[in-house]
């Protein structure tokens, strides 16, 4: 059972994730994307997703009642993970410094790799669509939150990367 504040985290995670997504499209619709604008949507994707990641370790070191315990958090191994989700948070910090530093763009833009960013990140969020619905059709006594820490926090990274898509794209 999902404890209810991981239930409301959950929630606000989701909303806060569409609203970044909203925010991103709304700055496609006038014109190329800029380095400045981004810079907060990133920061706050970013903080997101470490939320998720120091969440994890304090249930892996104090397992508070009011988070889920470690088997609702992950499919991989924790010892794996933690360094892979430390890697992923100093490459979004970088990225998220590059933005803020300077109204020009940190990067040369590159369209081929931003619509690659961005067809990856519309395939990475199907298919966490997808293992949501798997989960749910399996273990429906878990519905609707059972086992979605995971999946929520995967959106978080493909919606990450669809805005970092987009910048390039909009060259």
């Amino acid at each position: 059972m999902t404890p209810r504040p991981t239930k409301i985290a959950l929630v606000a995670v989701l909303a806060t994730t569409a609203g970044a997504l909203a925010a991103v499209v709304q700055l496609q619709l006038g014109g190329a994307l800029q380095a400045d604008e981004l810079a907060p949507i990133f920061w706050l994707l970013t903080a997101l997703f470490a939320v998720r990641v120091a969440g994890q370790v304090l249930v892996a070191l104090r397992s508070p009642s009011w988070l889920p315990p470690m088997d609702h958090w992950n499919l991989v191994p924790y010892r794996v993970l933690l360094p892979v989700q430390l890697v992923i948070l100093g490459v979004m910090t970088w990225i998220d410094a590059s933005f803020s530093a300077t109204a020009d763009p940190p990067v040369d833009r590159s369209q081929a790799f931003g619509w690659l960013l961005v067809a990856f990140s519309a395939v990475y969020a199907g298919a966490m669509i997808v293992r949501y619905i798997v989960r749910m059709r399996r273990r429906p006594e878990t519905r609707w939150f059972g086992g979605t820490i995971p999946i929520v926090f995967h959106l978080v990274l493909a919606t990450y990367l669809y805005a970092l898509g987009s910048f390039h794209v909009g060259s």
